[in-house]
């Protein structure tokens, strides 16, 4: 038996080959199937579906349908009715004892759902199609996924900031307290 130094053991040859052997069967318990779908997830749920989704909503953009009044009040509605919507019925629901909220989730991170919530795109899509006519539809389908972005980018830097503040500062102070001394007020 060889000896190792004390500060770097590694093991001896049995150990090696038995991490070899774990190492193996580890690998050999997902399919090959399996592995792929693992490895493409990623590619698949963050740039082809979008992409899929952008091609099928056939939105031909252009500036002027940026400065439409349609495509004007259909992003405001999404990125700031949808948010102030989600915390006035969840703060009501809380307030009125129909819905509990639990004390991990604070209303920062309510605030953060709700911008997110502001994301529309298949739903939002179909009812513009009700509701205008084509000379109309391309501002409101320009409204619609301006809006889904901006939702999507500010809701997301929302709860990550309060994440990053919620770790930095621990669960004793976080954005969310100070949102609920106003709402308590």
């Amino acid at each position: 038996m060889v000896a190792y130094p004390a500060d770097h053991w590694s093991g001896g040859p049995e150990d090696r080959k038995a991490l070899r052997l774990a190492e193996v069967a580890a690998r050999e318990t997902l399919s090959p199937v399996e592995r792929l779908e693992i490895m493409l997830h990623p590619w698949v749920g963050l740039v082809i579906m979008p992409l899929f989704a952008f091609a099928n909503a056939g939105v031909p953009i252009s500036a002027a349908d940026l400065r439409d009044p349609i495509a004007t009040a259909v992003f405001f509605g999404l990125t700031l009715g949808k948010p102030v919507g989600v915390i006035s019925f969840s703060w009501l629901a809380v307030r009125s004892g129909i819905a509990l909220r639990p004390p991990s989730l604070d209303w920062g991170m309510v605030a953060g759902g709700g911008m997110l919530a502001g994301i529309g795109f298949t739903m939002a899509l179909f009812i513009a199609g009700l509701a205008f006519g084509d000379d109309h539809l391309n501002a409101a389908k320009v409204g619609i996924l301006s809006a889904s972005v901006v939702s999507a980018v500010l809701g997301t830097a929302l709860l990550a900031w309060l994440s990053s503040s919620r770790r930095v500062e621990g669960p004793s102070r976080t954005a969310g307290s100070t949102m609920r001394q106003i709402i308590d007020l």
